[in-house]
């Protein structure tokens, strides 16, 4: 490993560790907050969508968290990666180091939690419908959706430095979103017109290949899966690329 990239994974790691400690500073719960908000959403969810408005849909929790979990993450991770360069201010100024790392960092530091949850939902699927080798399927789509999420923080929190507008803009597409994705309802129920929409949304396709792969106990469809890679391969290179070209003019805007 060279002196560089020594660094950077040092800058990295110190930056994750500083996410964890600011966020759960003086909560008597600590990191089990992160489990209450799906955990409560899926309560809220199942009650609407089990006795006021029934459903045929089987295993109907776990069914939603398998919605709730990875939409979550990818909100939470986008809008405070966008958040990321401006809420460094004093760092970006005054350390050298690899301004990129910031983004990536929270992206990283999110993941942490949401690897805890996927942990409980396992164990909650193999007591409620059993194991199945195809879950091995799941640590490749959880890859893809963080090289997704890590591209689309990197664009944006170097847009937000230019325009602090933005992350309103991305709290009003993650509203839209949640309505916009398969979270409360199934993949089947979208027309036929709209499925390939779908199957391009890198969350949507996230959500559906967690639920092949888990609730279902099959594989993947190798065709979701391959527009899963090309997107988030491309939204990492498109982020990265755009955070590169404007990175040089921070210091004039922050």
């Amino acid at each position: 490993m060279t002196a560089a990239a020594a660094q950077s994974l040092y800058v990295l790691r110190n930056l994750i560790a500083k996410d964890f400690k600011v966020r759960y500073r003086n909560m008597s719960l600590g990191i089990f907050w992160s489990l209450v908000n799906p955990l409560v959403m899926m309560g809220v969810l199942t009650f609407v969508f089990t006795v006021i408005i029934p459903n045929e849909q089987q295993y109907f929790p776990l069914f939603v968290l398998m919605g709730l979990l990875p939409f979550n993450f990818f909100t939470l991770a986008w809008a405070m990666g966008t958040n990321s360069v401006i809420e460094n201010t004093s760092l970006v100024k005054k350390v050298p180091f690899r301004r990129e790392l910031l983004p990536v960092s929270v992206v990283l530091a999110n993941s942490l939690h949401y690897f805890i949850q996927l942990g409980l939902l396992l164990l909650a699927c193999g007591l409620v419908i059993g194991v199945s080798l195809n879950w091995l399927w799941l640590p490749v789509v959880v890859l893809l959706q963080l090289v997704f999420v890590c591209g689309m923080a990197l664009g944006f929190s170097a847009l937000d430095v230019y325009f602090r507008d933005m992350r309103y803009i991305v709290e009003s597409t993650n509203l839209v979103l949640f309505w916009m994705v398969p979270i409360f309802y199934s993949f089947d129920s979208v027309s036929q017109q709209y499925a390939w929409i779908y199957e391009l949304n890198p969350v949507a396709a996230v959500i559906l290949l967690t639920r092949t792969v888990l609730l279902d106990g099959e594989p993947p469809n190798i065709g979701t899966l391959a527009k899963l890679a090309a997107v988030s391969i491309l939204t990492l290179i498109a982020g990265t690329m755009v955070f590169q070209r404007i990175e040089r003019n921070f210091s004039d805007y922050l």
